[in-house]
């Protein structure tokens, strides 16, 4: 049923349009209604504690696709940046990134990027600034925050060209109905900030009291699959809590996702 869903809004693509703003209308309708406390407060100052920072790189080059795509996500992410860079979430509120961030449109000064529609990458306005929502999902996973929406692409279109993370341990967003969300359940104010350099990405997650525990997070059962003349890839994303001021004894072990997704190329590797 779904393939007869894509394939009819692939020959009409009103209905797509049609079907992306009923689902638009309906986020909005929730924003108000869900009972929810958003986000607001953006604050310069940082808050004491760094639970965790990461970066990535900026210009990749993905398989054939146009490299000023690339430099167009770079200003695409620099908007981002400003609306995110501080946002303080204190114990009770939730960050919604599509409800900070807002719809990317060229009045906004977004460009158009790369994105992937209907399984294939395409230019699209706004493209790219997934690359920011990556980055806060890894952080997210490295602290005690709630996870409460994440949606992630069920392909993997470009092999592996210098990754650093487990694949499938991104978060897609597109406004408003795919969203990536976070809910503080504790006791403690955590802050977002991003930034960019010159080459970088770097973003991190800092807290107003030091914890007394730590997360690593690690990929298993990482394969590739041959299924009737098409290719799978699959793995498990883990996470352990790790007590800092005991040598490091473990306290929890938890498995944060079993991932499954379609892949468009032909990889070096596989299992019949």
């Amino acid at each position: 049923m779904t393939k007869s869903r894509k394939l009819l809004s692939q020959r009409h693509p009103w209905l797509y349009f049609i079907s992306v703003w009923e689902k638009r209308l309906r986020r909005q309708l929730s924003w108000r209604i869900d009972g929810k406390r958003y986000t607001q407060q953006l604050q310069a100052e940082k808050l004491p504690f760094r639970v965790k920072k990461h970066q990535s790189k900026l210009l990749k080059k993905l398989g054939e696709t146009d490299m000023q795509l690339q430099y167009n996500k770079v200003d695409n992410l620099k908007i981002v940046v400003s609306k995110i860079n501080g946002m303080i979430i204190h114990p009770g509120e939730t960050f919604s990134f599509c409800k900070t961030v807002g719809l990317p449109t060229r009045k906004k000064g977004y460009k158009e990027g790369m994105e992937l529609s209907f399984g294939k990458p395409r230019a699209g306005v706004g493209g790219g600034i997934c690359q920011s929502t990556n980055l806060l999902h890894w952080l997210a996973l490295h602290s005690p925050l709630t996870i409460t929406e994440r949606h992630h692409h069920s392909i993997d279109p470009f092999p592996d060209n210098g990754r650093v993370l487990p694949w499938a341990s991104g978060a897609a967003v597109f406004y408003n109905y795919i969203d990536f969300q976070l809910t503080n359940d504790t006791s403690w104010a955590f802050q977002i900030n991003l930034w960019l350099t010159d080459k970088l990405l770097e973003g991190e997650i800092r807290v107003n009291e030091e914890l007394d525990f730590a997360y690593h997070v690690k990929e298993r059962n990482h394969r590739f699959i041959k299924k009737e003349g098409a290719y799978f890839r699959t793995n498990e994303i883990w996470r352990h809590k790790i007590a800092k001021f005991r040598s490091g004894a473990l306290l929890e072990e938890e498995l944060m996702y079993k991932n499954y997704g379609k892949v468009m190329y032909v990889p070096k590797t596989y299992q019949e």
